[in-house]
C-alpha cells in the first residue's frame, strides 16, 4: 500500500463502519432517494420520448404498461428500494395509492391549491410500519405534453381504444399540462 492510497483506504473504512449508521440518517436517505428518482425519471422519460419518436405516440402504452414497471424493478433491486408510481387517479389498479402515500398525494393536492410549485412537492419521512421502520421518499409528478397524449381530455380513439384494453376501469384521464399527475413512491425498510 502506498502513502497516497493511505488515506482512501481509511476514509474506506470509515464509510464501511458508519454504514449502518448513514443508511439510517433520514438526510442521506433523502438524498439517495432524489438521486434514484431523478435517474427512474430521466430513464422513463427517455424511454418514452425515443419509443414515440420511432412508432408514434401509441408506443408510449407500452412503455408505461411494460417498460416502466421493469425499471423501477431494476432500479429498486440495485439499490435496495421498492419503487413505484401511484396516483389519485390511477390507470392501473395495481398502482392505486397506500395510505401512506393518499396522505402524501392528498397534501401536494392542497399545496397546490395554495399556489406552491409542483416542483417542490416532495414528503420524506421516516414511518412505523408492520413492526418495524420504513423510510418514504415521495415525489410529485406533473403532467407534461407528452403525457397528454394518454392522459389529456382528447384522447386519440386508438390510444383510448388500446387503454380499454390493457387498463379496465381507467380514471387516469383528463390531465392538463402542469396538473399533478401523481407521484414517484419510493420506500426502503430500514
Amino acid at each position: 500500500m502506498t502513502s497516497k492510497s493511505i488515506p482512501a483506504a481509511l476514509a474506506g473504512l470509515a464509510l464501511l463502519l458508519a454504514g449502518p449508521a448513514l443508511a439510517q440518517d433520514p438526510a442521506a436517505l433523502k438524498a439517495e432517494g432524489a438521486a434514484l428518482i431523478k435517474e427512474y425519471a430521466d430513464t422513463l422519460g427517455a424511454t418514452l420520448k425515443a419509443a414515440v419518436e420511432r412508432d408514434g405516440p401509441a408506443a408510449a402504452i407500452g412503455v408505461c404498461h411494460e417498460a416502466a414497471p421493469r425499471i423501477a424493478a431494476d432500479l429498486g433491486a440495485r439499490n435496495g428500494w421498492t419503487i413505484r408510481r401511484t396516483s389519485l387517479k390511477p390507470r392501473n389498479g395495481a398502482a392505486a395509492p397506500s395510505p401512506y402515500e393518499k396522505t402524501a398525494l392528498e397534501e401536494f393536492q392542497a399545496r397546490l391549491a395554495k399556489g406552491e410549485d409542483i416542483a417542490t412537492l416532495v414528503r420524506a419521512e421516516t414511518a412505523e410500519e408492520n413492526g418495524g421502520k420504513v423510510f418514504h421518499l415521495v415525489k410529485a409528478i406533473p403532467t407534461g405534453e407528452l403525457c397528454l397524449t394518454c392522459h389529456g381530455g382528447a384522447i386519440k380513439p386508438e390510444i383510448k381504444a388500446k387503454l380499454d384494453e390493457l387498463y379496465p376501469g381507467d380514471t387516469a384521464t383528463g390531465f392538463k399540462a402542469g396538473d399533478m399527475r401523481g407521484a414517484f413512491s419510493f420506500s426502503k425498510k430500514l
